[in-house]
């Protein structure tokens, strides 16, 4: 686990972050309300002496303490969805309104995508990109599962997604998922610096385009699960700084313009982004985003940024 002592001077009380490492995480599901209510679930639960407790932040969050939730009635019927507690953040910063237009960039195994579509009410219309056909199975049986029914899967390499005038997109990108290490040991082990600037190419990529797809005035938010600032503020700024140059460079067209807009969801606790990482100044800007970790929250640890393009 030395690979985290390069977090050292960014993560508040490194001590206990790195303990919490080694601590299993609590499974956790979301209500789907496209196919039961609120109370109607929680009544069910109880009956059948299901040990959950609500979240303090999301009405619609579960923590549930069985061995094996996945086999639970209520999730192979669509009622609840099995989802990580911080995998519920970035739809939320989204914000999508029934009858918009949406694009999930990165969306196999769904669990985004369907939160998307029941914040949405089933109104509007959800584009699940998926560009692994391997993928594809997850993402169409959990919409199915689940009763989202305004959602069409596409599959197109997420930096070439050719055209369209999008209200919302969510590039809940590939990282190297430093944030899951709780679910279970190794993630960390596998992690380095090549990794991450080698992902982080894939990742400027596809927050270009996506900001390209969305029609003035929409929002973009941009997350991982990963704590290295090579996949998350690095790549927030560099998008926007090519942007930036792509505007300087090209008179012919109307300049793109875009900037962040503060993270906070009530109830749960986030450090700001970083603004400067190994001696380089990455912009105010970044400190507007948000950073979750795990010691702070008992969850994962995750990375979301919400860009407004003007």
């Amino acid at each position: 686990m030395d690979f985290l002592d390069r977090y050292r001077d960014i993560v508040p009380d490194f001590k206990a972050f790195r303990a919490i490492q080694s601590r299993p995480l609590f499974s956790s599901a979301r209500i789907n309300t496209l196919k039961i209510e609120r109370e109607v679930l929680l009544e069910r639960l109880t009956e059948e002496a299901v040990p959950y407790r609500r979240f303090d932040w999301y009405p619609l969050g579960l923590k549930i303490d069985v061995e094996s939730p996945g086999k639970l009635v209520e999730n192979l019927l669509g009622h609840i969805h099995i989802q990580e507690e911080l995998s519920m953040v970035p739809p939320l910063v989204l914000g999508p309104m029934p009858g918009e237009l949406i694009l999930d960039l990165c969306a196999s195994p769904g669990s985004k995508t369907t939160q998307i579509s029941a914040m949405m009410e089933n109104r509007g219309l959800v584009i699940a990109n998926e560009p692994s056909l391997a993928r594809v199975a997850a993402l169409r049986s959990n919409c199915e599962r689940l009763g989202a029914m305004n959602v069409a899967i596409t599959r197109y390499d997420g930096r070439n997604f050719p055209r369209g005038s999008f209200d919302r997109v969510l590039v809940d990108a590939p990282c190297s998922a430093e944030g899951r290490e709780r679910r279970g040991p190794g993630v960390i082990e596998r992690s380095n610096c090549k990794r991450s600037l080698d992902l982080s190419v894939l990742q400027v990529g596809l927050l270009k385009n996506a900001i390209r797809l969305t029609k003035p005035g929409g929002v973009v938010v941009y997350s991982t699960c990963t704590y290295a600032p090579e996949e998350n503020e690095m790549v927030v700024s560099a998008a926007l700084n090519e942007i930036t140059k792509s505007n300087e460079s090209d008179e012919a067209e109307e300049p793109t313009k875009a900037h962040l807009e503060s993270v906070v969801i009530p109830g749960l606790q986030e450090c700001p982004g970083i603004s400067l990482w190994n001696g380089r100044d990455l912009g105010r800007e970044m400190s507007l985003s948000a950073r979750y970790y795990p010691h702070m929250n008992d969850t994962g640890g995750f990375f979301v940024a919400k860009i407004i393009k003007s």
